[in-house]
């Protein structure tokens, strides 16, 4: 329990020093001063303020753990810029065509970020209240990548379906490449406005790339920088063979060791950022698939580990009761049913090599068959049970994920040539304050 005050020090820490950071940075130069509400641009008739980019960079920091120094708030601020007002186009685009993103969609969104960060359910929701977020600066931009997703696929009509034929062809392409390398990665793409001028953008990069190497979680920075259709699973591309991989990109991650993150890489549209997980064989890579069951017992309030409530002692009894009593994944099942179900009993199965390094090092004690010790968190305990253990060879792509990586293909480029499209339409007025901001970069 002591962790989770650590963390929460760390993250009011965090908190102060970009407050104080953030504050002297909105100054642009001696004789003009951004406010919050000041307008930086406008965008097809709707505007762009001040508070949207600094509500962005609080997001940033708060959603990573790290300060933000007015050194790295001042180089990221053209960036947010010229990113927000693609988002306005995107959304402008969204409403067009009378989509409409459901709050489902973006509670599941929330809840794939903080899967894939080993945070446990609503902890990214609480940690940005905590900090004096508002979460519509995170709903709001996951809005707009869910929406514009939907886009592209109507975009892409018939082309949206990937035939079994299509399928056929791209398994004897990989059988024709057994024995070649791939590689699990993830990326970051920052889009260049001006090819003569990059400056800005490469400036950018080298800072985004600073705070990775500093420990920032990648899938968090890709969610909210990249501007690949990646973004929304957290930069993932999944397994790529190298005819899949841009050149520029393949010489360098060939020579990486895994889990660096690259320097920034020009590649066709920008630079990409790209770090690699792990390397296979085409045809040949076994791994460990974990069935696993897991109960939730909630807290009624958050938890202070120097005073815990009452509640929060009964459910420790009875979680530690549970640990020693449970024998079977019915039972696991039964248990969580009868908490509530406030997380799912089954979390689907999951590649023991490719879980978060924190939650691999708890799976790996547990035998299977048997119950984990109580695993307590801000918001409730977890106790987690492995059913079975299997090796297999996951090089073997079945045809759903052969599938997904098709459309993924389809899906960006349709991405990049829309977006052009609704620049060169688009009319977009910069304010004299993101003039000034833009010109210092």
């Amino acid at each position: 329990m002591a962790s989770g005050t650590a963390l929460a020090a760390h993250h009011r820490q965090a908190a102060d020093k970009q407050k104080s950071a953030i504050a002297p940075s909105t100054q642009a130069d001696s004789s003009s001063v951004l406010t919050e509400d000041q307008i930086i641009a406008i965008v097809n008739g709707q505007i762009l303020t001040q508070r949207d980019v600094e509500d962005r960079a609080r997001l940033f920091a708060v959603s990573t753990g790290l300060p933000l120094t007015t050194e790295i708030m001042t180089r990221m601020r053209s960036q947010l810029i010229n990113q927000l007002i693609d988002e306005r186009l995107k959304m402008q685009e969204i409403l067009s065509r009378h989509i409409n993103v459901e709050p489902e969609q973006i509670a599941e969104a929330i809840h794939s970020i903080e899967v894939r960060n080993g945070m446990p359910e609503n902890a990214l929701r609480n940690r940005l209240k905590a900090d004096g977020i508002s979460l519509t600066t995170l709903i709001d931009q996951l809005r707009v990548q869910i929406g514009w997703m939907q886009v592209l696929r109507e975009n892409l009509g018939i082309r949206s379906r990937v035939t079994p034929l299509q399928i056929t062809q791209r398994e004897e392409a990989l059988q024709n490449e057994s024995g070649r390398p791939q590689y699990f990665m993830s990326e970051i793409f920052i889009p260049v406005v001006d090819p003569r001028h990059d400056e800005t953008e490469l400036s950018f990069v080298k800072t985004i790339i600073t705070q990775l190497r500093n420990g920032a979680p990648f899938p968090i920075v890709a969610a909210q920088f990249s501007q690949d259709q990646s973004a929304l699973q957290g930069g993932s591309r999944g397994w790529m063979q190298e005819d899949n991989i841009e050149p520029e990109v393949l010489s360098v991650i060939k020579q990486m060791p895994e889990n660096a993150i690259s320097n920034p890489i020009k590649v066709p549209g920008g630079y990409e950022i790209v770090t690699v997980h792990a390397r296979r064989t085409i045809g040949k890579q076994m791994g460990t698939l974990l069935n696993m069951r897991q109960a939730f017992f909630p807290f009624s309030s958050q938890l202070n580990p120097a005073e815990p409530t009452d509640q929060q002692k009964l459910s420790l009894q009875k979680a530690l009761h549970a640990s020693q009593t449970i024998k079977s994944c019915n039972e696991m099942e039964a248990l969580n049913a009868s908490l509530g179900n406030t997380r799912p009993s089954n979390p689907g199965l999951q590649i023991a090599e490719r879980l978060a390094p924190q939650m691999k090092q708890v799976v790996d004690k547990i035998p299977t068959g048997h119950v984990s010790r109580p695993l307590v968190a801000p918001d409730g305990i977890a106790l987690i049970m492995i059913c079975s253990r299997d090796q297999r060879n996951l090089a073997q792509q079945t045809p759903g994920q052969i599938a997904d990586q098709l459309m993924n293909e389809r899906v960006e480029q349709a991405s990049q040539q829309l977006q052009r499209s609704l620049r060169r339409h688009a009319i977009i007025k910069l304010r004299p304050a993101a003039k000034t901001v833009l010109s210092h970069e």
